[in-house]
């Protein structure tokens, strides 16, 4: 399904533009928390988006009615159907659809109003199950821009933006739209989300030097960065886009989705959940191992996900795995949760656009079980035609994209 328009905000920028030169140049978006008090928490850093401003997209009675998360959306949105040079209107609106989705949606604004309630349960705010509710960023980009076609939200966790793209391109392939704007927001950045992530032992507690804290395949990583961010791509059936003369940035050639069955948290032992959804992807796009110029992994800088995500690239790719470039970015965005496969697809179609492969900051010390390529701390000049994007979420939930670039027109 071709791709004609991107928006991504993370830490390191509210545009595209700013968030992709940070990581090009392997900055860490990376900071002390200055949302909340976190002095007697165990986790005191966080990946926060500071150069947001919701009034550039919405009005601003829409904006006190919309959690961060679906503001993140609108705007994502906004930016990206921007970049596709795409108007909706009335005629085409019932054509263009909206698949976004959120591992946790408008947590802020539940815990806001349980704090509410016990003080007085008059003060619950009568928008607060609308603002909460993870679909209401596909509501409300629909709402905003016109899109009347198949809605819908997707929640399996840090693959849910991931799970978002494959089915809107399923559903452009059923003949369900012309059109659908796919992605993912995370805006839970509160202060029970860091305590009980912190209470998993998930988070690091690199406190002190915050920008080396979020290290995937470092044999001294001692957990995830938990960040906001959001992205959307607008995937639009090839022939439409052609016929409007619209500039095509890349294709989502291939998706596949699997479930480990095993635990609610824990990958197995190698990784074969992501194994099969890594092949199914390559059935899907009609490509084999041996054409993957990139790889965008998971790669969450916990001790379980990275050398499980090692293992399974190694059954994949086989005597080549060594060869092939891979690279986390969360290393420099943080662990963006639900938002995070739909920022890691724009990352793919960007660097087979410039040929510049990102790369995984924080590679001080080799892990003997993470021993391939992850492109340290420097990007690299080179070109992809396919590139492999995997997301992994809690529950077992896997997803592999297949991202063809232009150079493979």
């Amino acid at each position: 399904m071709a791709v004609t328009g991107i928006g991504m905000m993370t830490p390191l920028g509210a545009t595209v533009e700013k968030s992709w030169a940070g990581l090009t140049a392997g900055k860490s978006g990376i900071g002390p928390i200055t949302r909340f008090d976190a002095s007697d928490l165990d986790t005191k850093i966080a990946g926060e988006i500071h150069d947001f401003d919701p009034l550039e997209y919405m009005e601003r009675k829409e904006a006190k009615r919309a959690d961060r998360f679906a503001q993140f959306a609108v705007a994502t949105a906004g930016q990206a159907l921007k970049d596709a040079k795409l108007e909706i209107t009335k005629d085409n609106g019932p054509r263009i659809g909206v698949t976004f989705g959120s591992g946790i949606g408008g947590v802020g604004t539940l815990v806001d109003n349980i704090l509410e309630h016990e003080k007085d349960p008059r003060r619950v705010s009568p928008f607060m199950i609308p603002m909460m509710i993870v679909d209401m960023a596909a509501g409300e980009i629909a709402m905003k821009y016109g899109a009347k076609g198949p809605n819908l939200a997707t929640v399996s966790a840090c693959a849910s933006s991931a799970h978002a793209i494959g089915e809107a391109a399923d559903t452009i392939r059923r003949g369900q739209a012309d059109v659908m704007l796919a992605g993912g927001s995370e805006a839970g950045l509160i202060k029970i989300a860091i305590g009980a992530f912190g209470a998993m032992h998930a988070l690091s507690r690199r406190n002190d030097d915050p920008e080396k804290a979020s290290r995937p395949f470092d044999k001294d990583r001692d957990g995830f960065v938990f960040s906001e961010a959001a992205a959307c791509l607008v995937l639009e059936e090839e022939s439409i886009a052609r016929a409007r003369g619209a500039r095509i940035l890349g294709w989502v050639s291939g998706y596949g989705a699997t479930a480990d069955a095993y635990h609610i948290t824990a990958p197995p032992e190698g990784a074969e959940g992501i194994v099969r959804a890594m092949r199914m992807a390559f059935a899907d796009a009609g490509i084999t191992a041996a054409d993957i110029g990139y790889v965008n992994a998971h790669g969450t800088s916990t001790q379980a996900n990275d050398s499980a995500e090692t293992a399974a690239l190694k059954t994949v790719f086989g005597d080549r795995a060594k060869q092939v470039p891979i690279s986390s970015t969360k290393s420099m965005t943080g662990h963006t949760l639900g938002a995070a496969g739909a920022i890691e697809a724009v990352i793919c179609l960007l660097a087979m656009r410039d040929g510049i492969l990102p790369p995984t900051i924080n590679q001080e010390t080799p892990d003997p079980a993470c021993d391939l390529d992850y492109i340290p701390n420097t990007a690299r000049k080179a070109k992809a035609e396919y590139a492999l994007s995997n997301s992994m979420g809690f529950g077992g939930h896997n997803v592999a994209l297949v991202i063809r670039g232009t150079t493979a027109a």
